[in-house]
Formats: C-alpha cells, sequence, structure tokens
C-alpha cells in the first residue's frame, strides 16, 4: 500500500455546502490548507486524504467548534460519491445500497476498507483504516471517519422512507474530553467509545425494505461509469481492465482470453503473467462477468 492516501474530489461538495452554512470563505479555507479550486471543479480528481482532513480540523478550529464533520455529512449530495452515489440512490435497497459502498469503496477513497457483514438479525459495516507505513499512524483523522459513518447515515435517510437509525455506533478511540459528544445527537442511538473496531449496527429486515427511488436499469448505467472510472484510476489494475471488457464483448458472444489481449493491447503472454501477479485468471473473471450480466438481465 502506498504512503499517498487519497479521496475523491466530490467531497468537497457537501464541504462547501456545510461551509456556507457556517459562514466560513470556502476559496480563503481551501487555500489555507493547501487545496486548489480547480479540484473542486473538477468532480474525477483525487485530493489528499490528509489536507482534507486538516481542512475539516480548520473549520472546526475557526469557529471554536467540533461538530464540522456532522454538518458536512448532514449536506450530504448523491455527487459526493461520483457515480456510485448515484448507483446507490438507485440500488433495490440499503442493504444493497451498502454493499455497493463496500464494492467501489476504491472510487471514493483508498484510505481504509470497508465491510458488510451478516449476523442473525442485524448487519454490521466496519471500517478499517489503513496506516502510513512510516509512522504505523491511522491514515484517516477521528474526524474523518465521523465525517464518513455519518454521511452514510444521512444518505439511509434521505433515501428511505423512514426516519433511519442505526442501532449503535462504535469506535475505536476513547472519548475523555467529551469532544465528541456531538454525535449522539446525530445518530440517536447509543454511541460506544473505546471499541476495538469502527462500526455501525443495522437491523437487517429494515435495511432491506424497498427504497422509493430504487431503479434497477439506472443502478446498471451507473455500475458501468463506476467500472469505467476504475480503469481510469488505475490502469495497472489488468483485473478490472479484463473484466471491463468482457462485459463490452459477452452480449456479442464469449470473448477468448486473446480476443481480451487483443482489445487491451497486450499479448497474450503478457496478460497471463499479469493476472497471475494478481492471484487471478481468465476462466474466473469470465465466470464471475457472465454471471453479473445474467443477473443484470433477470433483473
Amino acid at each position: 500500500m502506498t504512503d499517498y492516501f487519497s479521496v475523491l474530489s466530490g467531497l468537497l461538495i457537501p464541504i462547501k455546502r456545510a461551509m456556507d452554512e457556517w459562514e466560513i470563505d470556502f476559496e480563503s479555507a481551501l487555500s489555507d490548507c493547501g487545496i486548489k479550486i480547480s479540484d473542486f471543479r473538477d468532480q474525477e480528481s483525487r485530493l489528499s486524504a490528509e489536507r482534507v482532513a486538516k481542512l475539516i480540523e480548520h473549520c472546526n478550529y475557526l469557529k471554536a467548534r467540533h461538530d464540522f464533520a456532522i454538518t458536512v455529512a448532514e449536506n450530504y449530495h448523491p455527487g459526493t460519491f461520483h457515480a456510485l452515489g448515484y448507483a446507490m440512490m438507485t440500488s433495490n435497497n440499503l442493504y444493497d445500497a451498502f454493499k455497493r459502498i463496500a464494492q467501489y469503496k476504491k472510487v471514493v477513497s483508498n484510505t481504509c476498507t470497508f465491510r458488510l457483514e451478516e449476523h442473525a438479525d442485524v448487519c454490521k459495516l466496519v471500517l478499517s483504516p489503513y496506516l502510513y507505513k512510516s509512522t504505523n499512524r491511522p491514515v484517516l483523522s477521528r474526524n474523518s471517519i465521523i465525517t464518513f459513518i455519518a454521511t452514510l447515515i444521512q444518505f439511509a435517510r434521505v433515501s428511505s422512507s423512514q426516519n433511519f437509525r442505526p442501532l449503535e455506533v462504535n469506535f475505536n478511540w476513547s472519548n475523555t474530553e467529551q469532544n465528541f459528544q456531538f454525535v449522539n445527537d446525530f445518530f440517536v442511538c447509543p454511541v460506544n467509545f473505546g471499541k476495538e473496531e469502527i462500526s455501525f449496527i443495522c437491523q437487517t429486515d429494515i435495511l432491506k425494505q424497498p427504497l422509493i427511488g430504487g431503479n434497477p436499469l439506472l443502478t446498471q448505467s451507473h455500475e458501468k461509469m463506476l467500472d469505467d472510472y476504475l480503469s481510469r484510476l488505475d490502469k495497472n489494475d489488468v483485473v478490472q481492465l479484463v473484466k471491463n471488457n468482457i462485459y463490452e464483448m459477452l452480449p456479442s458472444g464469449t470473448p477468448s482470453q486473446n480476443d481480451i489481449a487483443k482489445q487491451i493491447g497486450m499479448s497474450l503472454r503478457n496478460l497471463q503473467r499479469k493476472l497471475i501477479q494478481q492471484d487471478s485468471c481468465y476462466r474466473d473473471l469470465l465466470e464471475e462477468t457472465r454471471k453479473k450480466l445474467a443477473l443484470e438481465y433477470i433483473t
């Protein structure tokens, strides 16, 4: 894992809205934290995760408050997460939407892992920040973590027909200074500090209730955009590149590995070598993509 960690510039959308609400000069604050205004205008650019964390802390400092992260979350906009935000909004239910966040998290950020676990009648969503190799320090600041978790809860509230609330939220740091009391008012559920993991827990039956904006055809289009974006984001990710080309070619017939190699401008031997380096093989990718396409047709 590289020591350069980034987040999608779409995060500046709710940050700007929050700054307007707090009466903070947007361009001046960006400049103070080393972020270019041009990054705000390019919704596919990447920002230093460190600088975005600094920006959140800077806004708290300017107003002598602690809760800017929550104000950012309350100003959630689907564009915050690029096409992923719209794929989430058109998902069949919150369960599918959260699964898409886990699947396409790299679009939003390379700072952490995010997974959905099922346990009996509840689902747990777990966020695990990466560490800087040089210092072993978590890449995400505490307020960055609160921003992300609160944004997911806000998304759930605006996209469902009910007043969504998790069963509990867990953070892996202490609250001895009482600086994080503001999170209780937003989450409206037990908030536990000093836990082993960062997570929030929800009732499975609530997550699987239909969303008011569910639309499988739109979701499929958004996922295609996400796959294309991931290919542009990391051209060295041969697995993603192969899956995209299989997806494109399958409707016209099953492509051979040689067909895909020619399509992406690579020799067959070089393609096989790169797939082996990523612990993958063409047959598995073909079957996985064929299954995905078939399920989309069925839906």
